[in-house]
């Protein structure tokens, strides 16, 4: 088919139809557990900002979800340029809304989650119907949207309320643009619970309507707040140090943040890995962001004053962040005037400001803290220099060098001619000079010598996969063709270069100290080629062929038949 590329090519999306036609680029599509949450998030901004009490989410079988709140309710007024009512405006405009201009004063909200003006938007957009009443100056409001927000009713009075004031949005979900077209009452539930955690004095319920028509009710209060909270999802067992938790806010006269910017936290560890979660202005931010990088450093810098400050460190161990903060659990609410969050879906903080406000705002209370508890800050300092001295362990292990894929043959490795594994001998010399004068003597065609540089390691102790550390140990492992193993594996010898192993040094205690170690390192890992033959300690007889000299007359030797 031809296709034409000219003016009548291009399309214009309006309205709510970009978000219809790339649902993905505004929220997850898994389920519609994102529209849902928005709707939550705006009523979570009104107990925020100290105008609601009560936050209520009921979900009905069909999956119909119906959030309210008794905060001031949605402004039903004209727009002063666009003449139409607020309320429509929300649903309906992208990039709309009463979260913006915060720096300038003329937001509604000093803080809130909100960022891009797309979030109720975005649920009208991929959603069968959307219901408001909004309760506000004596009067309810009711306005609804269809199709996508394709259709919208008249915003009309339905009666009078008092002094009573809120907002009630009724969600219907359309199943065709989601995996699943109901929301995971499991995240739902999570969800609720962290807006109580987060907002004291609020009160969060959450009714589910069961098969027989009643409703199930949960309601979440945490007198303890984020303690409490993170007692509960960490537990008790396990326990290294009490939990700390706490605020901190920059006041009016503040150099570099707002009034109000800072955050909340509680904080402890745990012997096993622990649960962590981290909210900026109510909102969950379940991949983490600058705020956990500002906790992080804040609590890394104060625990490294404490440990130089009582001189734990033991000589060596450099700590790095990790270490003090990886079996750490954690709940995190900061508070940011103008979050930048990554995605709409705001998964993630990407305000590069947020590292420097919550590490300052953490570190001197963390600080004290740890000196008026002791006893708590040696526990967790103990815990860290554990963590980083297996840190370090690990960083040894060393695998076997290789170019292209194939290991490669030690460079001082003198070759023998013949390709006969059975017949060829390797024999270990200690030192260079030594080593020269084996060369010399030895029989070209079925004897290799390899030089060895003063005295192996002891590797009775040592794990296998950090054996090639040590370069006379690679370049052993190398030369013979096999990986170190132990007594209960069956190691693949098809790759084994030689059918006998000489050990030739001085005839003196350090040549019989060489000898030792070296025997140590094929009896404990390479146990395999002691299994195919027997070991023999006996005098250095010269090689057998001339030049042999008084060098090897005056050496012990020992042969490893692996034949």
């Amino acid at each position: 088919m031809k296709q034409n590329y000219d003016e009548s090519s291009f399309r214009v999306l309006k309205g709510l139809e970009p978000v219809r036609e790339r649902p993905g680029m505004y929220t997850r599509t898994d389920s519609p557990a994102h529209l849902i949450q928005e709707v939550i998030d705006n009523a979570a901004d009104e107990a925020l900002g100290g105008f609601a009490k009560n936050i209520h989410v009921a979900v009905a079988r069909d999956g119909a979800v119906t959030v309210t709140d008794d905060g001031r309710g949605i402004p039903v007024g004209p727009h002063p340029e666009e003449k139409i009512p607020v309320v429509v405006l929300a649903f309906t405009r992208l990039h709309a809304g009463g979260k913006f201009d915060k720096k300038s004063g003329n937001s509604a909200y000093a803080f809130s989650g909100g960022l891009h003006g797309v979030g109720v938007a975005v649920t009208n957009a991929l959603s069968l119907s959307v219901e408001v009443e909004v309760r506000r100056e004596g009067k309810i409001h009711a306005v609804s949207f269809s199709e996508g927000g394709e259709k919208i009713s008249a915003l009309a009075v339905r009666g009078e309320c008092g002094r009573q004031t809120g907002t009630k949005v009724r969600v219907v979900p359309d199943p065709k643009y989601f995996d699943s077209p109901k929301v995971p009452q499991a995240e739902l539930e999570r969800l609720l619970r962290s807006k109580a955690v987060l907002l004291p004095g609020v009160k969060v319920t959450l009714d589910v309507e069961q098969a027989d028509g009643k409703f199930l009710a949960k309601t979440w209060r945490y007198p303890d707040g984020l303690a409490g909270y993170l007692r509960e999802i960490a537990g008790e067992e396990n326990s290294v140090a009490p939990i700390f938790a706490t605020e901190n806010y920059a006041g009016s006269d503040h150099e570099s943040f707002a009034d109000g910017e800072g955050a909340a936290w509680a904080l402890g560890w745990w012997s096993e890995a622990a649960p962590f979660e981290s909210y900026v202005n109510l909102i969950p931010t379940v991949a983490g962001g600058t705020h956990e990088s500002g906790l992080r450093t804040g609590v890394f810098e104060a625990v490294k004053v404490f440990i130089e400050h009582h001189a734990l460190l033991p000589r060596g161990v450099k700590l790095q962040q990790e270490d003090i903060c990886g079996k750490m659990g954690f709940v995190l609410s900061a508070r940011i005037l103008d979050p930048q969050f990554q995605g709409q879906v705001k998964e993630k903080l990407n305000s590069r400001e947020a590292v420097k406000l919550v590490s300052g705002m953490v570190r001197d209370p963390f600080e004290i803290w740890l000196s008026q508890h002791v006893e708590a800050g040696k526990a967790i300092a103990e815990l860290a220099i554990k963590q980083a001295l297996a840190r370090q362990k690990n960083a040894q292990k060393v695998e076997k060098k290789k170019q292209s894929g194939v290991a490669v043959l030690p460079g001082k490795l003198s070759e023998c001619e013949s390709t006969n594994s059975a017949e060829n001998a390797l024999v270990l010399v200690e030192g260079d000079s030594a080593g020269g004068s084996a060369k010399m003597a030895r029989n070209r065609e079925t004897q290799a010598i390899l030089p060895l540089r003063g005295k192996v390691q002891n590797s009775w102790e040592i794990e296998a996969n950090r054996l090639f550390a040590n370069n006379e140990i690679h370049d052993i492992a190398v030369a013979l063709g096999i990986d170190p193993h132990s007594a209960t594996d069956n190691p693949d010898l098809a790759n084994l270069r030689y059918g006998k192993l000489v050990i030739m040094s001085d005839a003196d205690v350090d040549g019989a100290h060489i000898q030792t170690l070296l025997l140590t390192l094929f009896y404990r890992h390479f146990p395999a080629l002691i299994a195919r033959g027997a070991c023999v300690y006996r005098p250095a007889p010269a090689l057998p062929h001339r030049r042999a000299g008084a060098r090897q007359e005056a050496s012990g030797e020992t042969t490893i038949c692996t034949r």
